[in-house]
């Protein structure tokens, strides 16, 4: 152990009691990855006097770009989005195929999934909190706020080129502002100028790096300055296997020398990839990447950082090498404090507004779906859709791990013929547990990509469903009439791996394909993520 820990370790137990937080005991003077069990992926993170903020790719989820807080890079909240909507097309909304879009003169339907939101950055310059990121097919964008809470300003279009990805911003000690990017299907990085208010970009860009043999698949660059350099921090070899490394110039321009600083080396962290460096008050350097982890997501680590000859090396050192591997655990950044937050996941639907956890499916319908037209629940009206990928309204939130049990109680008295409702975890081939009426007839029904199996008759107005994931990541699903005994409904299923970029989702939804009526009443969506004895 380095020499330094039992110092540490003995200044954070005797810190003072701070307001929302705790002193440093010696039970919790460790930490141990991940600090993030779930999907936050292409996280970046920077520290604004004692807070710290974290702000993750969304993809093509609505309200976007979920910023989240810590007192002490462990635990977290969420507190807004930057992106109440995403206004970048049509396809967004999930138009059904009579809708016009007057500028094409022809219909428009069809979904983004995958698209939207890529790899934001946020930093924090003269006074204002600043995201930038892209989307694959419009652009690069960015927003600004006094406060991370929000409210955001308009999405400003800084680059209207597409394909474009992964794009940060840095301001350097003349106040010149820059943008460092890279392109879709991973490099080169361009660099460009910006205008001082980061608002525009007053050029083309220049080629920075690219280096196809070794730095294969390079992407996610994060932008700082120290000690007189400039570093990239910058993900290669893709993200099942790739390592992290870092460039280092004296000019912002480069030549940029570059190593790997952390590598999987003999852990079970195979692919400690992309994410942001953030120091603490007092120096100390600290970097929060994700780990791909099937259908969890990409979830979050958080490795030390010591600095060697003014070059990074994270995690436990490798013998022999400049780089290091993952750790799972640690002694505690020195925050100094113990976060009292925690991440936001049941809602009873009794708020006149939904719960930071939830996200939808692409822009929602707002006209088809609210929290006062019967309070205490979320009443979500049905729309005419052939499948759940393509309906609309399907609300979601992280899928967390090592084990997440979702229950849902819902009022099916207001479904029509041909309409579905239910609970479920959400990706490329959906498995769902709910109910389906035809010919006047509720049936409870198991669904896995798209093929139904019905069960019983339900005769009652309210079911309560319920999903489990655990390590293995499949999914158990069985519902209950009583409150109390569930049956299970459907074969055990093994989740995606990916879908469209993001891990597995929990959450409730409805459909029809007979027709846009029917509604359901959703009493309460619980999470419990201890496993049953």
């Amino acid at each position: 152990m380095n020499r330094m820990v039992p110092a540490l370790i003995a200044a954070l137990i005797t810190l003072p009691l701070l307001t929302g937080c705790a002193t440093v005991t010696p039970e919790t003077a460790t930490y141990a990855n991940p600090v993030l069990y779930a999907d936050y992926s292409d996280p970046d993170v920077i520290r604004v006097g004692e807070d710290y903020y974290h702000v993750s790719s969304s993809f093509h989820l609505s309200p976007g770009i979920p910023v989240l807080k810590s007192l002490d890079l462990i635990n977290w909240t969420i507190i807004g989005h930057v992106l109440p909507k995403l206004p970048f097309a049509p396809e967004y909304d999930m138009p059904g195929p009579f809708e016009i879009d007057d500028t094409k003169s022809k219909p428009v339907t069809g979904t983004r999934y995958a698209s939207g939101v890529w790899a934001p950055s946020i930093r924090h310059h003269n006074g204002l909190f600043y995201v930038y990121w892209a989307t694959p097919d419009e652009g690069v964008f960015m927003s600004t706020a006094a406060t991370p809470e929000g409210p955001w300003s308009e999405p400003v279009h800084v680059i209207k080129q597409a394909r474009l990805e992964d794009p940060c911003p840095i301001w350097d000690d003349d106040g010149q502002a820059y943008l460092v990017h890279g392109r879709v299907g991973a490099g080169p990085l361009i660099l460009r100028k910006m205008a001082p208010d980061g608002l525009s970009a007053l050029d083309d860009g220049v080629v920075i790096a690219e280096d196809k043999v070794n730095l294969p698949v390079l992407e996610g660059p994060k932008f700082i300055k120290r000690n007189g350099f400039y570093y990239i921090f910058a993900p290669i070899g893709g993200v099942d296997k790739g390592p992290q490394a870092v460039g280092r110039a004296k000019d912002i321009y480069g030549p940029y020398e570059w190593r790997v600083v952390l590598e999987p080396g003999t852990t079970a962290v195979q692919g400690p990839h992309q994410g942001g460096y953030v120091e603490t008050p007092s120096g100390e350097g600290w970097f929060l990447h994700f780990n791909s982890t099937g259908a969890f997501g990409r979830i979050n680590h958080l490795q030390p950082v010591r600095w060697v000859d003014d070059w990074p090396v994270m995690g436990e050192p490798i013998a022999g090498k400049v780089s290091g591997q993952p750790v799972m655990t640690y002694p505690r950044p020195d925050t100094g404090v113990l976060g009292r937050d925690k991440m936001q996941a049941s809602d009873e639907f009794s708020s006149t507004t939904l719960g930071l956890q939830w996200q939808w499916n692409h822009n929602p319908d707002n006209t088809r779906w609210s929290l006062s037209e019967r309070p205490g629940y979320l009443r979500l009206k049905a729309g005419q859709a052939d499948h759940l990928t393509t309906s609309r309204n399907t609300l979601t939130q992280m899928l967390t791990g090592p084990f997440m049990r979702s229950t849902a109680r819902l009022d099916i008295s207001g479904m029509t013929d041909g309409q579905r409702a239910g609970l479920t975890l959400f990706g490329v081939k959906p498995v769902w547990i709910g109910a389906v009426r035809e010919n006047g007839i509720n049936r409870i029904t198991f669904t896995s990509a798209g093929i139904e199996t019905t069960g019983p008759v339900l005769t009652g107005d309210t079911v309560m469903l319920r999903a489990e994931v655990g390590e293995d990541q499949v999914a158990h699903l069985a519902y209950s009439l009583d409150g109390k005994a569930f049956t299970a409904l459907g074969k055990p299923t093994a989740l995606a791996k990916f879908s469209w970029w993001k891990g597995s989702r929990p959450g409730v939804f409805t459909f029809n394909k007979d027709s846009a009526s029917g509604h359901v009443d959703i009493d309460s969506f619980r999470v419990d993520h201890e496993v049953a004895k």
